[in-house]
């Protein structure tokens, strides 16, 4: 069977089974990766960059060089390999999860639990909950939602069609080390330095085509355009700007402002200036904008890997 058959059959049903089921609460291999970078962590840690680099490349290097011999040990065996592309995508793909959690906050907002929305919050982002209100909440939600179509679905799948199988791993596995050591904490700042640069790159192409599906999926195609092209730059990410500056144009709100991580209050640059506060209504929009660019991203990532073949 051709390659580009084998990821399209694959990343279909990968992407149908992450439908379906969302994540196993247990036994996850992303959370397996996790806990062994977590060990790496323990073993390699010092306040150094090239630590840090060596961190970096002996995770998402392992990762990738296990699914390039899994790859090539089914690769004469065409039901097999469509059944592992099925297994990693379904494995690195997180859109259904983040859907759930993102209504789960919705609903207890929309219930007036403010304590139980506050509660669910670390589920989806790393916002200090007990600083928002429930507009702050709703805001972050769909913020989070909008980054993690990018990193959850779409980069995922852009490498995908890129790189077979070991493309969808080893993106998954920086985008998971960036999240692990990846931000500005006092122990990570040196120490994470090459996790967050690599995952900027690997998410560079993702995020874009985040955007630009935004901008055809959302309804309002000049709105969204037009904050992308104005407000994604002055968002501190080279990433999460373009994507959540399209789903603010798309779905007419304001993003952006005043938000705690760890303690530590930033204030970003708002995006769409000219759009609506947030309201909880907007996570289901926001939610229901998320998988309809999925699945205009398989399709993308369908053609690009037929072209490449």
């Amino acid at each position: 069977m051709r390659a580009d058959r084998t990821f399209a059959y694959g990343a279909t049903a990968g992407l149908l089974g992450d439908l379906l089921l969302g994540d196993p609460r247990r036994g996850h291999p992303v959370a397996a990766f996790g806990r062994a970078a977590a060990a790496v962590e323990r073993a390699l840690w010092r306040d150094h960059r090239g630590w840090g680099a060596l961190h970096t490349a002996v995770c998402a290097g392992g990762a990738a060089g296990a699914a390039l011999l899994a790859t090539r040990a089914v690769r004469k065996r065409p039901a097999a390999s469509v059944a592992l592309t099925a297994a990693a995508t379904w494995a690195v793909v997180g859109g259904t999860s983040l859907g759930r959690e993102a209504r789960a906050i919705g609903a207890a907002l929309e219930a007036g639990d403010v304590e139980a929305a506050r509660a669910r919050l670390p589920h989806l982002c790393g916002r200090d909950p007990q600083s928002l209100d429930a507009p702050g909440i709703a805001r972050a939600v769909v913020e989070s939602v909008a980054e993690n179509t990018s990193d959850a679905v779409v980069g995922a799948l852009v490498w995908g069609a890129l790189a077979g199988v070991p493309g969808l791993v080893a993106f998954r596995a920086v985008n998971t080390l960036d999240a692990m050591v990846g931000h500005r904490s006092p122990r990570h700042l040196r120490y994470g330095w090459a996790s967050a640069r690599l995952d900027d790159v690997a998410g560079w192409p993702g995020a874009r085509l985040t955007a630009a599906l935004a901008v055809a999926a959302g309804g309002a195609p000049r709105r969204a355009t037009r904050a992308w092209r104005d407000d994604a730059r002055k968002h501190p990410s080279p990433n999460a700007g373009p994507v959540e500056a399209s789903f603010a144009g798309a779905l007419g709100v304001r993003l952006g402002g005043t938000l705690s991580y760890g303690g530590r209050v930033e204030h970003r640059p708002v995006l769409n200036g000219g759009g609506r506060a947030v309201e909880v209504a907007d996570i289901e929009r926001a939610v229901r904008l998320s998988r309809r660019v999925g699945w205009l991203a398989l399709g993308a990532a369908v053609a690009v890997r037929k072209v490449r073949t």
